[in-house]
Formats: structure tokens, C-alpha cells, sequence
């Protein structure tokens, strides 16, 4: 049985990697140095247990730029394109999905065609409609950058949306299949549902990175043990341990976007006051960290690596990006290092591939995630991470 997969990033890799050990899988991108990777079998983006899948599991995977050749006969075609925010409209942009979309529906509308894209609620039925797709769902990924192929091995839970039947039991069965998880739980709703479900993931995981940063706001003030706090409720069952380290802010590709896409959602009717909170919780805290920052008078601030997960090698919307902004705004001189970025500039700071020179450079280094490379400078470290982990 053959399987398309349309975007070659991080969430249609692993798809297709999943897919791959059972069934013939076809990766769609327009981005030629994608395709190229793919065929070679290396990851184009940072993800070690997806690395160790293409250099040693037998898949049954190949990538082309060449759509019609990927979708025809495609018994399932998975959408995993970008859904960036649009900052003019405060909406996601689902053009590029909905020109994919347009293509499925002329080259094989029978297919069962499966968003994993993000998408604003309704999406799905209008496109359904619009592109003459019959089968089309919304079936939302719930995967960490670095983690991605792990996730979809080990789902927490399986979630079609759209139209009941055969197309949707069809769906779930197969991911079911290419899991190791067992026992995995099957949701079956409708299309807006789904939609709703991933964006409210979202906010609830942004709301509590917030949360815990207030927490930590609250102890940087009164002068107490933030780590104590916080470990004091994690061991509440109700609460748990995960999702508590404080940190510059949460940021990265998904959360900010999504909680911006949920807000325009409700309807004024409909208080949402917790809701619009959580943004401007967060802009408050990157604020409070520069000024905090700024505070202690530094010559030159070194801002270490921007990445926003271990593992990952993407730092889109990154949080200590942001903080960057903001200490330059209160006057304060700013460099980084980024190993993933060549010498340069970027935002108007010095980018400084010399770990070695950055260290001497500056006398205060920020970073939001704690790194053995830093113990030799530990009394200039700036950070909050209290449980060194993401």
C-alpha cells in the first residue's frame, strides 16, 4: 500500500519514518535539499532516535519533489506543511496548506487525507468542501522538536476529527499499527473538535510554562528558594513534576502561534480572561528577566546558544531571541553564540562561533538552559533553570 506524505520537517519525517517500516511511503517537498537528504537517508534537522531509524531500520521510503508522481494512487496522504502566524491578520496562514490541498483534490481525491498541520477551527470542513476532497480529517500531532519520531512511536493519544466511518477508523487503526505503544487511546470526533483539541494542548502546556514562571517571579522577588516552591508542588499528584523549570519565557514554533490562534477563536461572548492572560504573562516575564539583567550593570552580555529544546536544532521564535530584543532596548550591549550559525551578525549583535572568546568577551552570560560547557564560568551564569532540563 502505498502512503504520501506531503512536508519532509520535522512532524512529516517522523510520519513517514513511522509509516515507512510497514508500508511504502512516498515524502512530497518542494525544498530540494530536503529531498535530496531524505534519499540519502540523513535527517534533515536534529533528532538522534529519527537518525538512528534511517541508518538502521528497513524502510521502504523515498522523497520527490514531483507531486502528482507522490499522490497518485496514495491509498493515504498525510499534510504536514508549515501553518505559520500571520502577524497582519493575528490568524494562521493555511495558503500553503490549502494550495496542497487543492493539488490532492485534483490528482487523487479518493484518497483518505489526514492534516497533521495546525490549522484554526473549521478549517478542515471548508477546505473538505472547497478542494472536493471527501475523506479529508484533521488528525493533530502532539510531538516535541529532538523527540518527534519517539512521540509518534509512543503516542499519548490518537485523535481523528471529521466525518464518523470507515475513513476514520481506517486512519486509527493504521497509526495504531505503526506505533510500539500499545494501548494507546483512540478519540474519534469531529473535524472542529480536533482542531480545538490541539490548539487547547497548546495553551494549557504555554499556560503552565507561564505559571511556573510567575512562581519563580514571585521567589526571585521575596527573596525564597524557587526550587523549593516549585518541588513542593509538583509532589501534589494533581499537579505533578513536568513542565515546572522556569525559563526566559516559553517561545519556539507551536506555543506562542497556537495561543495566538486560540484567542481569536472565542467568541466575545465567551469569557476568556485566562486565556488572553497567558501572552501577556509571558511578556512580562522576558521584560522582567532583561531589567533583572540589566540591573546588574553589565559591560557585555553573552546570550548562550538560542535553541529552545535539547536535541533540536531550531530556534524559530525562540524566547532568549526575544530577551535579546528587550536588553538591547534597555541599552545593553549583546553578544551570542549559536554553534549552529555561522560568524555574523543577528539582530544587531555580534554572533561569536568561539566558544572560548565568547566566554572572555563577556562578563555576564545568559542562558536559559544550564550546559556542562558553562562550568568553568559559573559564577558569571545567568539563568533560572533550576532542574536542567527542558
Amino acid at each position: 500500500m502505498k502512503i504520501a506524505v506531503v512536508g519532509a520537517g520535522y512532524v512529516g519525517l517522523s510520519n513517514a519514518v513511522m509509516l515507512a517500516r510497514h508500508h511504502e511511503v512516498v515524502v512530497l517537498d518542494t525544498d530540494a535539499a530536503r529531498v535530496t537528504a531524505v534519499n540519502a537517508r540523513v535527517s534533515p534537522f536534529a533528532d538522534a532516535h529519527l537518525q538512528a531509524c534511517l541508518d538502521t531500520a528497513p524502510l521502504n521510503l523515498c522523497a520527490s519533489g514531483d507531486a502528482e508522481w507522490v499522490l497518485q494512487g496514495a491509498a493515504y496522504v498525510f499534510v504536514a506543511v508549515p501553518t505559520n502566524l500571520n502577524s497582519a491578520t493575528g490568524q494562521l496562514d493555511t495558503s500553503g496548506l490549502d494550495d496542497v490541498l487543492a493539488r490532492i483534490g485534483a490528482v487523487n481525491a479518493d484518497a483518505i487525507v489526514a492534516i497533521r498541520s495546525t490549522v484554526p477551527m473549521g478549517f478542515t470542513a471548508s477546505a473538505a468542501v472547497r478542494h472536493g476532497i471527501a475523506r479529508l480529517y484533521f488528525v493533530p500531532e502532539f510531538l516535541r522538536e529532538g523527540q518527534a519520531l519517539h512521540d509518534s512511536l509512543h503516542p499519548s493519544r490518537v485523535v481523528v476529527g471529521g466525518a464518523a466511518g470507515a475513513g476514520a477508523q481506517a486512519l486509527a487503526q493504521l497509526l495504531l499499527q505503526a506505533a510500539q505503544a500499545r494501548d494507546v487511546p483512540v478519540l474519534l470526533m469531529g473535524a472542529q473538535e480536533a482542531e480545538a483539541v490541539k490548539l487547547l494542548s497548546n495553551t494549557y502546556l504555554a499556560m503552565r510554562v507561564a505559571f511556573f514562571n510567575e512562581v519563580d517571579n514571585l521567589a526571585w522577588s521575596r527573596h525564597l528558594d524557587a526550587r523549593m516552591l516549585i518541588e513542593g508542588l509538583g509532589l501534589d499528584p494533581r499537579i505533578g513534576s513536568h513542565y515546572n523549570n522556569p525559563s526566559f519565557g516559553f517561545g519556539g514554533y507551536c506555543l506562542p502561534k497556537d495561543v495566538q490562534q486560540i484567542q481569536s477563536e472565542w467568541p466575545t461572548s465567551a469569557p476568556h480572561a485566562l486565556v488572553d492572560a497567558i501572552a501577556r504573562s509571558n511578556d512580562e516575564r522576558v521584560q522582567y528577566m532583561a531589567q533583572a539583567i540589566a540591573a546588574q550593570s553589565p559591560h557585555c552580555v553573552g546570550v548562550y546558544r538560542l535553541v529552545m529544546k535539547a536535541g533540536s536544532d531550531n530556534w524559530r521564535g525562540s524566547s532568549s531571541l526575544v530577551l535579546v530584543r528587550r536588553l538591547q532596548n534597555l541599552g545593553v550591549r549583546v553578544i551570542i553564540h549559536e554553534p549552529l550559525m555561522a560568524q555574523g551578525d543577528l539582530e544587531g549583535c555580534t554572533l561569536v562561533p568561539s566558544l572560548h572568546r565568547f566566554k572572555a568577551e563577556c562578563d555576564l552570560i545568559v542562558a536559559n538552559r544550564r550546559d556542562a560547557g558553562l562550568l568553568d564560568v559559573a559564577s558569571k551564569v545567568f539563568s533560572r533553570d533550576l532542574f536542567g532540563g527542558d
